[in-house]
């Protein structure tokens, strides 16, 4: 199996008078795990069928491995797609599950039996190939489910929010076995989801979409540590968000007059004096002057609460109509004596100053 490139030229998707996608181009690389993140009815899921052929856009092409295949029928595209119901047979033995595409090709028993053991043996199910889908664990049915997908030998495999059904250590663990299994077999996998956390962990890169339009496309570490709007930003992870409006320009720093002072932050957006933005800073980023006295940014907070959540404290702050996010390390001697009025601060470094705009959940 080899993964193909995906190409989105203009595409864009009508359903009536409702825009689901605006007019979009990706490039999705042969070979790799690209996630499309967003919330419940930004579009993510009609690229995904635009992409497998069960939608036709209204506007631009669909290429695949550079053919252009807008008007090519699913049963003729390189893809397989995996859904959120796995829709497995369950009278069917598990490696008659993976097998059943093959059968509908035309190859024989018994070569249609040594490729679905060979991909059993890939999902670490091989000793299962005898049993019905109901006497597996939702990870194993999870596992069949790729393993059926790719008994076809596509060059893209599309899988559309998979692990939702599962519980959170399942999650966890099927996160890292889809990765593995995209690695063994060099498939370019396009994975829709809304859970930041399976998008950051599996992707080499992610597409964030809002309401019909990608607003960011980046490889992981760039979404987090550098999103590109103020939606992107607290969409995937926390963030503490200052408003206010540019008073001054420094080495590539805007300083901003918000309500609880004036804040010095990176100039993304390369905003002007005068104009209104927003300042994001990752609870993680945030610390106690006490413990980092060269903190750049100050504030005055007083603690609310602290919650613990084993290796992290979280601290919950006010600061006037603020209320402050702070993450820290769980030392032992920070979880019962951090109380009342505190001074808080972030470096320049690790604030970023953006031009004013939606935020997530709004």
């Amino acid at each position: 199996m080899q993964g193909k490139e995906i190409r989105l030229q203009g595409v864009s998707m009508r359903f009536g008078d409702f825009i689901a996608v605006h007019e979009t181009d990706l490039t999705i690389a042969a070979g790799e795990f690209f996630s499309i993140l967003g919330p419940s009815g930004c579009g993510k899921t009609t690229i995904l069928r635009m992409i497998s052929g069960f939608l036709t856009p209204t506007t631009g092409q669909v290429l695949i491995g550079g053919k252009d295949l807008t008007a090519v029928g699913p049963n003729k595209r390189p893809t397989a797609l995996i859904f959120q119901n796995l829709a497995l047979f369950p009278l069917m033995s598990v490696w008659e599950n993976v097998a059943f595409g093959l059968e509908a090709r035309g190859i024989g028993r018994r070569e249609r039996r040594k490729r679905a053991e060979d991909l059993l043996d890939l999902v670490a199910l091989t000793e299962h190939a005898g049993k019905k889908p109901t006497a597996l664990s939702g990870g194993q049915r999870q596992r069949v489910a790729i393993a059926r997908a790719l008994a076809v030998e596509p060059s893209v495999l599309l899988l559309d929010e998979p692990l939702s059904a599962l519980d959170l250590k399942l999650r966890q663990h099927m996160r890292a076995e889809l990765k593995q299994i995209q690695r063994k077999t060099g498939v370019t996998f396009v994975y829709i989801t809304h859970d930041q956390g399976e998008a950051l962990t599996m992707s080499d890169r992610i597409a964030v979409m809002n309401a019909g339009r990608i607003e960011q496309v980046a490889p992981t570490s760039e979404i987090y540590n550098a999103p590109a709007t103020s939606f992107v930003a607290t969409f995937v992870g926390e963030h503490n968000v200052f408003r206010g409006r540019v008073e001054g320009l420094e080495n590539g720093m805007a300083q901003v007059n918000t309500p609880l002072g004036r804040l010095l932050g990176m100039n993304r957006d390369d905003l002007k004096p005068g104009e209104e933005a927003m300042i994001f800073v990752r609870p993680e980023r945030i610390g106690l002057v006490s413990q980092t006295p060269t903190l750049g940014n100050r504030l005055q907070a007083a603690v609310e609460r602290r919650d613990l959540e084993g290796p992290y404290l979280n601290v919950f702050m006010r600061a006037g109509e603020h209320q402050i996010v702070m993450h820290m390390t769980n030392a032992g001697n920070n979880v019962s004596d951090l109380s009342g009025e505190q001074s808080v601060g972030f470096a320049c470094e690790d604030a970023l100053v953006l031009r004013a705009g939606e935020l997530a959940g709004e």
